[in-house]
C-alpha cells in the first residue's frame, strides 16, 4: 500500500500554535463507523456517548521538560539537546543541534552548569549518545532549566518565561504520573478533573497504563510503500489493576475506549489482558483486525503519518479522509494543541 494514499492538504492556519483557553473547550468530531455519520460536538459531550460498563484507557506517561541548552567545554560553542530516552542509568540518547558536532569524549556543560555530559557516540540525523552526570537528581534540574519538547510545527518566534510556564502545564495531561515521555499523548490533553469525575459518576471506569512516547511516533512516513517504514520501540507498562479493569469490562460487554494512539498501541501489543511490561514497535495500518480496542478518542494527525494510518485501519481509509476533509471545512484545529475526534 502506498504512503500517498494517506495524504491530504491542510491549510497552515489550522495548525494549532497554542492550547485552547481551557482544556475542555476542545471541539470533538464524532465519527460513527457503522453508518459513516459525522457529528460536531465538544469534548464534554463525550459523556453522552459512553455508558457503563465502558472503560476509558488513559496513558499516564509524563512529558519531561527535555529540551535543554548549554555549550561545548572545549570551544564554548552553543549546543541544544532534546533528551529522548535513558536505555541504561545515566546514559541518554539525544537529538543534538549545534554548529559543529562534538567528538567522542568531548565534554558539554548544560543547564547553567548544573549538568555535565560526555559524548559517547555520534549517530545519524542529529542523534547522539551521552553520559550525563549531575550533583542533584536530573529530573529536578530539568524542572528548573528544561523547556517542554514541543513538536516542530508549533513555531514559536520567542519563548518567554510565561509561555514556557504555560507549555509546561498544558503540554501535559492532568493525570500524568510516570516521567519518561519525549512527547505528550495529546488526546488526553482535553480532560479535566471535573470531566473525569463526571464520567466516573456515570459508571465509566478508567484504567491507566504507561507508554513513554518517543518522537518516532509522530514522524511522517518517508518510504513510498508503508511496509518499508520502520517503527521505533517504545516502553510500556500495564499494571495488574489496569489489566483487571479492562478485562472485567470486556467480560461485561463494555467497550474499551482508548484515549490516544499510544493507548491503542499498548492495548494492541498485548497477547492477553494481563499485567505486562515491555516495548513495542507495532505498526497498525489497513487492513488490521483490532483485538482489544472498541472506540478511540484521538487528535487530528499529520498527513502520511503512522497515526493517520492507524486511525484509517480502525475506521476505514476513505471514511477517515472524508472526516478529515469535513474537519478542515469546519475549521477544526489540528495536531498536538488542536481539537479531537471520537471514533465509535
Amino acid at each position: 500500500m502506498k504512503t500517498d494514499l494517506f495524504n491530504y492538504d491542510l491549510p497552515t492556519e489550522l495548525i494549532a500554535q497554542h492550547p485552547a483557553e481551557r482544556r475542555d473547550m476542545a471541539r470533538m468530531l464524532v465519527l460513527h463507523r457503522d453508518s459513516g455519520r459525522i457529528e460536531h460536538k465538544i469534548i464534554t459531550n463525550i459523556i453522552d456517548y459512553l455508558r457503563a460498563p465502558d472503560v476509558l484507557v488513559l496513558n499516564n506517561t509524563k512529558v519531561i521538560p527535555a529540551r535543554i541548552f548549554g555549550h561545548k567545554m572545549a570551544s564554548g560553542g552553543k549546543v541544544e539537546l532534546l533528551l529522548l530516552d535513558e536505555p541504561v542509568p545515566n546514559e541518554w540518547n539525544v537529538l543534538m543541534k549545534t554548529s559543529r558536532r562534538p567528538k567522542v569524549g568531548d565534554e558539554l556543560d548544560l543547564c547553567s552548569g548544573k549538568v555535565q555530559a560526555t559524548m559517547l557516540q555520534d549517530g545519524e540525523q542529529g542523534k547522539a549518545r551521552l553520559r550525563i552526570k549531575s550533583e542533584r537528581p536530573l529530573m529536578e534540574i530539568l524542572d528548573e532549566e528544561g523547556v517542554p519538547p514541543l513538536p516542530p510545527y508549533i513555531a514559536r518566534k520567542e519563548q518567554t518565561r510565561e509561555q514556557i510556564h504555560t507549555d509546561k502545564e498544558r503540554y501535559q495531561t492532568v493525570y500524568a504520573a510516570e516521567p519518561g515521555a519525549a512527547a505528550a499523548p495529546t488526546a488526553g490533553l482535553h480532560f479535566t478533573p471535573a470531566l473525569l469525575d463526571s464520567l466516573e459518576k456515570k459508571g465509566i471506569k478508567k484504567a491507566e497504563l504507561t507508554l513513554h512516547v518517543g518522537l518516532g511516533t509522530f514522524r511522517p512516513v518517508s518510504a513510498e510503500i508503508i511496509t518499508d517504514h520502520e517503527m521505533h520501540h517504545e516502553r510500556y507498562l500495564v499494571s495488574e489493576k489496569a489489566a483487571h479493569t479492562i478485562h472485567t469490562a470486556k467480560q461485561n460487554r463494555g467497550r474499551i475506549v482508548a484515549v490516544g494512539s499510544t493507548s491503542v498501541r499498548t492495548l494492541e501489543s498485548l497477547s492477553s489482558l494481563k499485567k505486562a511490561e515491555g516495548s513495542t514497535n507495532i505498526f497498525i495500518y489497513p487492513p488490521y483486525e483490532f483485538q482489544n480496542v472498541d472506540a478511540i478518542l484521538t487528535n487530528f494527525h499529520l498527513p502520511k503519518s503512522t497515526l493517520l494510518m492507524m486511525m484509517s485501519a480502525f475506521a476505514g481509509r476513505e471514511l477517515m479522509l472524508r472526516a478529515y476533509a469535513e474537519a478542515i471545512e469546519e475549521k477544526y484545529r489540528f495536531f498536538s494543541y488542536g481539537d479531537c475526534m471520537l471514533i465509535l
